[in-house]
């Protein structure tokens, strides 16, 4: 069969594009060597834009049957003060954060109900191409014989190690090295009362946010620097960064660790997302340290924009150059500003003496607050914020 789209990746980017396309009326191929419910490292926080997607499409009471616990305020912890507010707007009020054992398969199940062909435990070997275009993908299944699939499109949603990316060797710019180690591990007994917390030290960081199970994920974070020194001896390094907090230190007290302690450390980079047959989606055409979990929530935002984009291209109503060349400049606009933001706070240097100074200024203000909040979570950009707070003269002079 000749597919309109082939999806490799069938998780927070690729699910949701394969659903979108297929709700349009396209044939879509979604693969994925993974088998659904799966687990995969991620910072699980999908902030209150990535869940008023979930809303467009159906999928936002699902996830919220799913035991998971709405978070309706973020504290950030500086030592000397704490902003909290409220992360999101009246129409999408709250956040989650989802174990992607469940996420991923809501997403993967909405994909398949809409439509899609779904073939997991598959493993895309190489791309196809004829006349310098992308027409397919060569794979196999687990102990598997050899298949080939063609298409008139095959979208890489498959991470920022794309195996599409690579093969295609999509360019890659606004590059910075990794910046962080987070590593997190779940916790029982110890309830946050619908809060994300965010501590902030000089040198380190940590979060925790209830997720599914009664559970609490909490997650560490040092310099990339430190790897080589820290790796040898996680589990403490991890826990001495959460007693760097007393009070939360207490809390831990009363509770178990019911997991090993996972994590990473992220490159940061823009990718080209397009050329001849192929697009990038997701985690694969755009990567940024996890210390702002903005990942699902950007891998919704973008799902919905290539949809769009592919549609027009595939119904013949545009040039895929033309309508990807657009999505793209979309997507480098709206997310440079939080890229920008996100490199800096990963690199956990202390807040230079006017951000020390505008916390103090905002600390305790309701509506300044939430207008820190809200752009730490995505739902406004920094410009908006800062312009919002000198306006008010809460900007020390």
């Amino acid at each position: 069969m000749n597919w309109d789209a082939i999806v490799v990746g069938a998780r927070c980017a690729g699910a949701p594009t394969a659903m979108l396309l297929a709700r349009l009326g396209w044939r879509v191929l979604l693969v994925d060597r993974a088998s659904f419910p799966s687990d995969t490292i991620s910072t699980h926080v999908i902030h209150p834009r990535g869940v008023a997607a979930l809303a467009r499409w159906g999928l936002r009471d699902a996830l919220a049957a799913s035991g998971c616990p709405p978070i309706a305020t973020y504290a950030f912890d500086f030592g000397p003060v704490t902003i909290e507010g409220t992360p999101g707007t009246d129409a999408s009020p709250v956040a989650f954060c989802a174990r992607r054992t469940v996420l991923d398969k809501l997403l993967v199940d909405a994909a398949v109900a809409a439509g899609a062909t779904l073939r997991e435990g598959f493993t895309v070997d190489a791309l196809l191409w004829q006349d310098g275009r992308v027409v397919g993908v060569r794979g196999h299944e687990s102990q598997g014989a050899e298949v080939s699939e063609t298409a008139r499109i095959v979208i890489g949603a498959d991470g920022r190690h794309s195996v599409i990316a690579a093969q295609v060797e999509a360019p890659r710019y606004n590059e910075r090295p990794p910046l962080l180690c987070g590593y997190y591990a779940y916790w029982s007994g110890l309830p946050m009362r619908g809060r994300f917390e965010t501590t902030i030290r000089p040198q380190r960081g940590f979060a925790a946010a209830p997720t599914h199970d009664g559970q609490t994920l909490v997650i560490a974070g040092w310099p990339r620097a430190e790897f080589e020194a820290n790796k040898a001896d996680l589990e403490r390094h991890y826990l001495a960064t959460l007693a760097l907090s007393p009070a939360f230190a207490a809390r831990l007290g009363g509770a178990r660790r019911e997991s090993r302690i996972a994590g990473a450390s992220v490159e940061n980079f823009f990718r080209r997302p397009w050329g001849p047959g192929w697009v990038l989606v997701g985690d694969a055409g755009y990567t940024k340290d996890p210390i702002t979990a903005q990942g699902i929530s950007d891998a919704f935002v973008d799902a919905e924009r290539v949809a769009a984009a592919l549609d027009e291209a595939l119904a013949g109503r545009r040039d895929v150059d033309e309508a990807m060349a657009a999505s793209t400049a979309q997507r480098d606009e709206s997310s440079l500003p939080m890229y920008e933001m996100t490199c800096e706070l990963a690199t956990l240097a202390p807040p230079p003496p006017p951000m020390q100074a505008l916390l103090g200024a905002i600390a305790g203000q309701r509506e300044a607050m939430d207008g820190f909040v809200r752009m730490n979570a995505g739902t406004i950009p920094p410009a908006a914020f800062f312009g919002a707070v000198a306006t008010a003269g809460a900007v020390p002079a």
